[in-house]
Formats: structure tokens, sequence, C-alpha cells
């Protein structure tokens, strides 16, 4: 047996997940900085260099800069995705999660009402017991100070909506799908992608552990969020609901209730400013929501209705076993 080719002429499962991803952070890198260097000469980039201020700590809280690195990254990721999927896949980029029709549509506006539900029950949860209290509205934050509201906030939803994009292409449509095919080798269809689906979870929530503030706790939230995401994905083979649910879980845990999102304090505006003071255990402390028990109950109601969703509009909610399936030609 060929250890890095298959019977049918591609490169085995792992090369192509390590192949796509590599070439991803690399493609990452380069844009990246390409766009730190054009920012920095011109615009916001210039006023922070004038100041005395380009150092890095001060220049994260730049929503100008965040939104560069998430362009770069949902560029970077659509890419890879396409160039692996037609070199080494050989499947056409709709096979990843893709199918852009009415059905997906409808799919990810339940994705964004479902993201901004989950984040808004937390809020008004911690609200309740006494946890949060909102001290201002309308708020400029970092960067963005003395900048209008209307601006200063629709650059960190720009870059949230690149940034679950990016992630969900990567870590389900091309993660969990080639390693779903890797393992049905080995196993059934449907063990295959339940597998893929737990592997790949694990691997987002490892990448996680080194944000700022993490702990077990919120590594073991992330894993859990990696779930959710993904279980849109197993259940309609669509990316629809992933990048929906990970758009407005961001950007109303950020930009919209002030917390810190997976440890990383908000940038560009947020529609209230809250002082915190609250059990940790609960509310995750300053890594934010992702680090409490109030996201892992979330993310179990999540699940719920994700899979309630799916069977009232596609009339089932059983795992997409083709996830597992080779393209249908390898020609």
């Amino acid at each position: 047996m060929n250890p890095l080719i298959g019977e049918d002429g591609r490169l085995r499962s792992p090369w192509r997940l390590l192949a796509q991803y590599l070439s991803y952070w690399v493609a990452v890198a380069l844009l990246a900085n390409l766009g730190i260097v054009a920012w920095l000469l011109v615009g916001s980039g210039s006023n922070a260099l004038s100041s005395g201020d380009a150092n890095v700590a001060a220049l994260v809280g730049y929503p100008g800069l965040f939104l560069i690195s998430k362009l770069a990254s949902v560029t970077a990721a659509l890419l890879t995705v396409w160039l692996a999927g037609r070199l080494l896949d050989r499947r056409p980029f709709r096979d990843f999660g893709f199918r852009l029709d009415g059905s997906w549509w409808l799919d990810f506006l339940f994705g964004m009402a479902l993201g901004a539900l989950l984040i808004t029950g937390i809020f008004l949860t911690q609200l309740a017991f006494g946890w949060v209290k909102v001290t201002d509205t309308f708020s400029t934050v970092g960067g963005s100070s003395g900048a209008p509201f209307a601006l200063a906030i629709l650059l960190p939803l720009a870059a949230f909506a690149c940034a679950g994009v990016a992630e969900e292409s990567v870590f389900r449509g091309y993660d969990l799908r080639n390693a779903a095919q890797g393992l049905g080798g080995f196993v059934g269809p449907r063990s295959a992608v339940l597998a893929a689906w737990t592997l790949s979870s694990l691997f987002f929530g490892v990448l996680h552990a080194w944000n700022p503030n993490a702990t077990i706790m919120s590594t073991v939230n992330i894993v859990l969020a990696g779930i959710l995401l993904g279980l849109g994905y197993v259940l309609t083979g669509q990316l629809a609901i992933p990048i929906g649910l990970h758009i407005t879980w961001n950007f109303f845990q950020g930009n919209v209730f002030g917390f810190p999102a997976s440890g990383l304090d908000p940038v560009g505006a947020t529609f209230f400013s809250v002082s915190r003071d609250g059990p940790a255990l609960f509310t995750g402390g300053p890594f934010g929501p992702e680090g409490g028990l109030l996201v892992t109950t979330a993310v179990f109601i999540g699940g719920l209705l994700i899979s309630a969703w799916v069977r009232i509009r596609h009339g089932s909610a059983a795992v997409h076993t083709a996830l597992a399936e080779p393209p249908h030609s390898t020609k």
C-alpha cells in the first residue's frame, strides 16, 4: 500500500489535510503582513505611528487592524480550500458546504438568529443574577475612540463575518469532510463522520487554549462550541448554519454585550458596556462567557434547537453520511 497515494490516485486524507492547513497559515501570514504594512503607511496606521502608539499592545485595539487580519484569514481560507479541492480532493468547491441556493440562505439566517439568541440568553441570565451591570451604551473602545458609532460597529461586524466564513470553511468544511473520508476506510460512514466531527472539534478547542486568560474549562467549552458549530454541517452537509451561528455568537458576545470573546476584549464599539462581578465558574471570568458553565448550558440548548430545525426543515436529523464519501469522479 502506498502511504502517500490512495487507490483513486489522490493524496491520502492526512496529507491533504496537512497540505491545506499549512498552505492556509502561510497564506494568512503573507496576506496579513501585506495588509498591515499598507495600514501602517496610510489612514489609522499612520496616525498610530505619528502618535508613538505603534506597539503591538496598542495596535491590537484598532478595529482596522482587526479587520485586516480577518480579511487575510477569509481570503486565505477560501483560496486554499478551493485550490486543495481542485488539485488534491478533485471535487468542486460547493461540495465543502457551499451549495448557495435558497435553502442554504434560510439555514444561514437560522444560524444567525440562534447565535444571537444563545448569547442574549447568557447576558440576561447574568443580568438577572446581578453578575453583570450595564455601565454605558453605544460606546466606542480602543483605537475607535472618537469615531462615529455606526462606523466603529461595522468594522468588527465585518471582521466577525470574515472569521465565521474562514474558520467554518477550514475546520468544518475541509477538515471534517476529509477526516471523515479518511476514516471511512476503517469504519462505516456514520462512525467516520462522528469521529471526524469529534476530532475536528478537539483541534478547534486546542487552538484556542493559548488565548489570553484561557483555562481548562474554557478549552473544554470551545471544544463543545466546535461540536455545536459542526452539528449543522453533520446533519445537513452544508455550512449555512455553522457560519451564521459563528458570526453572531462572536459579534453579540463582544460587540453587542461587551463581553470578552474567547479571552479577547471587544474592539471598535459596543452596544452595551458592562462591569462584571460574578462567580467565574458560571460567567467565565476574564476569558468571557466561553469560560463558564452558562456557555456549557447554551451549547446543549443550541444543539437541541439545531436538531429540531433540521428535522422540521429537512424531514429528519440524521448524520449526513455523504460527508465520508469520495468525490463522484477522481479523474
